[in-house]
């Protein structure tokens, strides 16, 4: 194990070209090191405010025509949320000050664009503020081809009805060798990525999200992050990486793992993985996001002096990552958000979800509730 970072390779990590040889290398580095430098650059791009949103997520199915062998969620007879049992979270959300919704589902068979359009304008009509963080680049990618509309016409139209932004998720690992094992029905990686450049070019920033610890190899997470880089570069469109530790329980992909005698990722190794993509982005991605329904509160907060400076939502109703296994809760408050936050010596901030100051609608700021004090 190397016992300290190059200098050459820290002065590109400030330019922000770090190559995939250095990244692989920095996996090499002793832990606590690189957890050091990770932090130094995330205080260079954003000081010590650690932000997070108050949303709401709400999965409209859990019926879902899709084959992947991760998931824990998928049911071949869902429900399916009709608009007012939609429109009902969504009142229950701004009742409780979400600033955001944030809906995705299943795949549905013979359901086009207008079925997700539906959902936009109806949120829109009765709540014009509420910011709509919807639907994957696989559910417009499968909207479009049933709509036979091409992706970006499904997009200008989603973003007519109402879309704000999407989140990058069914990004899994960008490797259609991986795919074809995981996922093989799902879109191809140049077919995310191609559904994300339209987007950003249709004016509908998204997050970008990885989802590892199964199949993949080390040199195939640094891959998905340089791709996720290049489109950075191009379109300066996304507004934070989430790395998504996979969750190896109630699903295919997981229980093969378990029989061959290897369960989720350790909590160092995901440590790693944070730091390594705080260095990785650094000039480019300002916002890493750690998950605090994968990783646990503890090592969340943890991972703020690892290289992450958000800590997502309150979520209010999470269901997918619980039913493969997560065991942390389907929602947290925004007073324990800021306690684990200040616990870390960090300042809190609720965001927007495009990572912008939250003020209400009566012109006040709202309460910074674990110091007593008002932004």
């Amino acid at each position: 194990m190397n016992s300290k970072i190059p200098e050459d390779l820290m002065e590109r990590a400030y330019q922000g070209k770090c190559t995939k040889e250095d990244a692989l290398q920095l996996l090499e580095v002793p832990p606590f090191e690189l957890f050091r430098f990770a932090d130094e650059l995330r205080d260079l791009a954003v000081g010590d405010t650690v932000t997070y949103v108050v949303n709401r997520n709400i999965n409209f199915t859990s019926r879902c025509v899709g084959t992947c062998g991760f998931c824990a969620f998928r049911t071949n007879n869902g429900k399916v949320l009709s608009i007012e049992e939609i429109m009902e979270k969504v009142r229950d959300a701004e009742k409780a000050n979400a600033t955001e919704v944030c809906i995705q589902g299943g795949l549905l068979p013979e359901v086009g664009l207008d079925f997700y359009q539906g959902i936009a304008e109806a949120i829109k009509a009765e709540f014009p503020e509420m910011h709509i963080h919807s639907f994957s680049p696989m559910e417009v990618y499968h909207a479009s081809r049933i709509s036979e509309i091409p992706v970006k016409e499904a997009l200008r139209r989603l973003k007519r009805s109402g879309l704000d932004t999407m989140p990058g998720t069914a990004a899994e690992i960008l490797s259609d060798r991986v795919r074809k094992i995981i996922c093989p029905s799902k879109l191809k990686t140049a077919e995310w990525v191609e559904v994300v450049r339209q987007a950003h070019a249709a004016g509908i920033p998204t997050t970008a999200t990885m989802m590892y610890g199964h199949v993949e190899t080390r040199e195939e997470r640094i891959d998905h992050m340089l791709i996720i880089r290049d489109i950075q570069k191009e379109t300066g469109g996304i507004t934070e990486f989430v790395p998504l530790p996979f969750m190896p329980y109630n699903n295919p992909v997981g229980e093969k793992m378990i029989r061959e005698g290897r369960y989720a990722t350790p909590g160092l190794e995901d440590l790693k993985i944070y730091a390594v993509s705080r260095i990785l982005f650094h000039g480019h991605v300002d916002n890493i996001q750690a998950s605090w329904v994968k990783l646990g509160k503890k090592l969340a907060q943890f991972s703020l002096h690892c290289g992450t400076n958000d800590l997502g939502g309150t979520l209010m109703e999470e269901s997918i990552s619980r039913s493969a296994g997560a065991c942390h809760g389907e929602m947290i408050t925004v007073d324990e958000l800021e306690w684990m936050i200040h616990g870390a010596g960090r300042i809190p901030k609720e965001r927007t979800t495009l990572y912008r100051r939250v003020e209400l609608a009566s012109g006040n700021l709202r309460k910074i509730s674990g110091c007593g004090a008002y932004e």
